[in-house]
């Protein structure tokens, strides 16, 4: 049955504003007592200001921005639609437990500034609208859309503006809510945006980045060719200075995120081949820097976003 994020949120709204006056009640009736009973009154206000009281009201954005991290969290099955609590935080990972929505199986998905893989759930935008179908109905696919993006900073569809988000701030504010100990990694070839990608640290195992540079970087430079190609004969099509111009730019975007993109696929070539196992419980810190280096070298290879601090040196 199709269902709207918009009377879903208003319901919750509801219920935090009967939870927080109730609450506030409760607090102001137990300082009335103790006031009353000390003998108080010419010295305190029982009353309780709406910052002090203990339990949150509705936020539209930042639950929106809770409902995107959830969708991550289901994406790569940390959560599943189909039990309630943490699913997977390490050990076997059991796909059977996932049956209304899948997690990716590869425990990869790009985040592009485009849709250049249509209808292929390694886009994360992509699979987080699959996400949003399934769990609210296609019949309010564009509405839901449309509420989620209205809370997203920037322009353009919906579509346009939940993909800008995970490209810029997603990561940004992981970062913030893990206080920089991050359960999604993101990797990223630099600022032209060549590659970007998350993984669930939980699922990480030693063939992953063998992985990404065979499947993923691959198909992400096919993509980015064959877009060039298409533009190059529009653009031959046209008598249009406009068209020209616009197209001349994009090829000109597509052949830079091309370049930081091999750079990027011969960093993470050299990283595959060491096979890097992870020890979790070493923790963020050491783990972020161990994948990204030589370890017999000790050469380190930025691969992943920056935001995490360098572990300390063993004396």
């Amino acid at each position: 049955m199709a269902t709207l994020i918009k009377d879903k949120f208003e319901a919750w709204e509801k219920e935090t504003r009967i939870r927080f006056e109730q609450l506030k009640a409760n607090e102001e009736k137990l300082n009335k007592i103790f006031i009353e009973l000390y003998g108080l009154q010419d010295e305190l206000d029982y009353h309780v200001d709406d910052k002090e009281v203990s339990v949150s009201l509705a936020d539209r954005e930042r639950d929106i921005k809770s409902l995107i991290s959830y969708a991550v969290g289901c994406m790569f099955g940390r959560y599943s639609l189909d039990e309630e609590g943490l699913i997977f935080a390490g050990g076997k990972f059991d796909m059977s437990r996932y049956q209304k929505f899948k997690p990716d199986k590869d425990n990869i998905l790009l985040i592009t500034d485009d849709e250049y893989f249509q209808d292929d759930e390694s886009d994360i935008v992509l699979k987080f609208i699959d996400f949003i179908t399934v769990v609210y109905g296609k019949e309010t696919l564009e509405e839901n859309l449309d509420y989620i993006a209205d809370v997203l900073p920037g322009s353009g569809t919906s579509r346009e503006k939940i993909r800008k988000y995970f490209v810029t701030k997603f990561y940004k504010e992981h970062l913030a809510t893990y206080k920089k100990r991050p359960i999604y990694w993101q990797f990223d070839s630099g600022k032209d945006v060549g590659v970007r990608g998350l993984f669930y640290l939980h699922r990480y195992d030693k063939n992953l980045l063998g992985n990404l540079r065979t499947v993923y970087l691959d198909k992400l430079k096919q993509a980015y060719n064959s877009r060039i190609e298409l533009r190059e004969s529009q653009k031959l099509a046209t008598t249009n200075a406009g068209d020209v111009a616009r197209y001349n730019k994009e090829i000109s975007n597509l052949n830079k995120k091309l370049k930081e993109l091999r750079n990027f696929d011969e960093k993470v070539g050299h990283l595959a081949l060491k096979k890097i196992e992870l020890d979790l419980d070493d923790g963020v810190i050491v783990n972020y820097d161990k994948l990204q280096r030589d370890p017999d070298t000790g050469e380190k290879f930025m691969i992943l976003t920056k935001g995490i601090q360098e572990p300390k040196e063993k004396k």
